[in-house]
């Protein structure tokens, strides 16, 4: 089958194009090639890497000529500038239902995140919520998968995480009142996308995605310092604080791995998404626990 992939170079994108291919596929990776913590995935066989903004229809259409479906992973987490949210988004989700719709694509399938909802004071979950409701007002078939943190190779959580245990022991909390998150395996969250766009499953469905485990920030921390064997000790801190962090590597840095969205999800926790939230059948509900074996793959 022929499935394009926006965001194709992403960290959710490159897993999923590996496995359609290592399936028999033809995946055709889009992006505005501006992720390079992957480089190999152009170069992947058979699945051919093009250079397309989302808003250029015209290209947009060409790539999407012979296509049976589109995986829509394109997205950004942090705003280098005001407006970007809306821009990459909302806009974004305008452009690709018009010209899936016009090169006679069979099925989109979105991947949002777990709190996106309106007038939340948050430009990111807003954004995103606009976008699943533009998808779910279409024509065309569509599902609506919503993680919260996702982890595994190229992740930015686990980096993150990393990252702060390579610059020192003391590594803060995410408030002083941890709540508890379900990370999800990105190979569970391809497993779920493969059902979608293959298998015909999940059809005008918008599901919450969530890993089988529920544990605190604190917890991920500690388990990912056992497997590098470092020394961490946990210093609790102000959401606000972990922010001002975020805030400040974002202004700095061009491939920002702490964000603020990154922040607001493990503050937020594994609260339920607001309605639609249709139930994960049973089957493809995410299996892989957040354990040693998961650690390694994804720091790998």
């Amino acid at each position: 089958m022929n499935v394009a992939i926006t965001g194709g170079t992403g960290f959710i994108g490159s897993h999923l194009a590996r496995a359609l291919v290592s399936k028999g596929h033809f995946p055709r990776i889009l992006a505005r090639g501006l992720n390079h913590r992957d480089e190999s995935i152009r170069n992947l066989t058979n699945a051919p890497y093009m250079p397309v903004s989302l808003t250029d229809d015209k290209k947009l259409f060409g790539a999407f000529q012979g296509c049976d479906v589109v995986a829509h992973l394109a997205g950004i987490n942090y705003e280098p500038h005001s407006g970007d949210f809306y821009k990459n988004h909302v806009e974004s989700a305008v452009h690709l239902i018009h010209t899936a719709r016009k090169a006679g694509v069979s099925k989109i399938v979105y991947v949002s995140c777990q709190r996106a909802r309106p007038k939340c004071m948050n430009k990111y979950y807003e954004s995103k919520w606009e976008a699943e409701q533009l998808i779910r007002a279409c024509e065309i078939d569509y599902t609506i998968l919503k993680p919260a943190i996702v982890y595994g190779k190229y992740d930015r959580f686990l980096s993150s995480i990393k990252q702060h245990l390579d610059n020192g022991s003391m590594v803060p909390t995410v408030g002083l009142m941890e709540k508890k998150i379900n990370p999800v395996s990105i190979d569970d969250l391809v497993a779920i996308l493969m059902a979608a766009l293959l298998d015909e499953q999940l059809e005008r469905q918008t599901v919450n995605v969530q890993g089988p485990e529920a544990i605190t920030y604190s917890e991920a921390v500690k388990r990912t310092a056992k497997v590098l064997k470092k020394s961490c000790v946990m210093v609790p801190s102000l959401v606000m604080a972990q922010f001002s962090k975020a805030q400040e590597q974002e202004r700095s840095s061009k491939e920002a791995i702490l964000t603020r969205t990154l922040i607001r999800m493990i503050a937020d926790g594994n609260q339920a998404p607001v309605e639609p939230n249709d139930p994960m059948p049973a089957a493809l509900e995410p299996k892989s626990l957040f354990n040693d074996e998961q650690i390694i793959r994804a720091l790998g």
